[in-house]
């Protein structure tokens, strides 16, 4: 597609790409996979919910509903809500506000360890990406939980209608893991697929002069437009796919990958994340609207400090002037 190549030497080598990015993520993927399963299994998730406990009560939850958000945490979305409708029948009744606090905060800061690693695989600080989620994540359950506080909003009983799937044995865990693996290397191939298509097509150049002016205010190039939009539209590992790509190319800068790593970890898969947790009673305008504000709004002002910063390093010294 570039070029004069031909169609099938270039779906080739697509299809190499994708191998080689998928393996390298494999091999951060799987020993956390497997971690995180021991840890629940041993069920000591709990503990790592103890300091969550000052959380719960500056956000209006219930201390037990921390257990849920540290599954979240460090496993990811579907055992955290396996968790929470078990801890339901000894619960009192939750608000819709509660539970939108709730999903709030479990969208922003969820799959800590492994998406965490992934970011760290495109040069970007784990431990930063890890601070600044839980950071916002604490101040998005605080704003849902004050903003309703003040005004009496959802504090009508939530409707969950999410139910779990029973229990499976490790070795049923460990086929559906391998099946997971397996569609996350589909989706890598296939959002590479589509990068070149749109590349191909002038769409994604289109897409970055579109974009130019946001762009620049959240810290990306026009280069990282296509990038980002795969991040926010599927999910961090196959945006990841892309951006480990274009790093190893040198089409993105550091502050690119920064600003664009930092934006899909605060909003992502927002289709398939914000219709999961409707299921758990939660309001749209939070698990939405407020989400992605967030995420915009942290990338501006961490965009807007890189700028001052860079531009106080690169002053004279008065010294060196005189």
């Amino acid at each position: 597609m570039y070029g004069n190549s031909h169609p099938l030497a270039t779906l080739r080598e697509t299809f190499l790409d994708a191998v080689q990015v998928s393996l390298d993520f494999f091999k951060v993927l799987v020993p956390i996979i497997i971690g995180m399963k021991i840890l629940t299994e041993l069920d000591w998730i709990r503990y790592l919910a103890l300091p969550l406990e000052p959380v719960m009560h500056l956000t209006g939850l219930p201390a037990d509903l921390g257990i849920a958000w540290a599954t979240g945490i460090m496993v990811n979305f579907y055992s955290a809500l396996i968790v929470f409708v078990g801890l339901l029948p000894g619960l009192p009744p939750l608000t819709t506000e509660q539970t939108t606090t709730l999903a709030v905060m479990m969208l922003i800061a969820h799959s800590i360890p492994a998406e965490g690693r992934v970011a760290a695989q495109c040069g970007v600080s784990f431990l930063w990406q890890a601070v600044i989620r839980l950071t916002v994540a604490i101040l998005g359950g605080i704003i849902v939980h004050s903003s309703c506080q003040a005004f009496g909003w959802l504090d009508t009983p939530a409707r969950v209608v999410f139910t779990p799937s029973p229990d499976v044995n490790l070795l049923w865990w460990g086929i559906g893991e391998v099946r997971n693996l397996a569609s996350i290397f589909c989706i890598i191939f296939a959002v590479m697929v589509l990068q070149r298509l749109l590349r191909y097509f002038k769409v994604a150049d289109l897409a970055g002069r579109a974009l130019a002016p946001a762009l620049r205010t959240l810290g990306m190039r026009p280069a990282a437009a296509t990038t980002m939009i795969v991040g926010v539209m599927t999910g961090i590992v196959y945006a990841s796919g892309i951006i480990l790509k274009e790093v190893r190319s040198g089409e993105l800068s550091r502050h690119d990958v920064f600003s664009c790593m930092t934006l899909m970890g605060l909003a992502h898969a927002i289709i398939e994340d914000t219709c999961l947790m409707l299921l758990i009673g939660a309001h749209i305008g939070g698990i939405f609207f407020l989400r992605l504000a967030l995420a915009f709004g942290t990338c501006a002002l961490l965009n807007a400090l890189y700028v001052r910063f860079r531009r106080e390093d690169a002053r004279p010294d008065a010294n060196e002037v005189s």
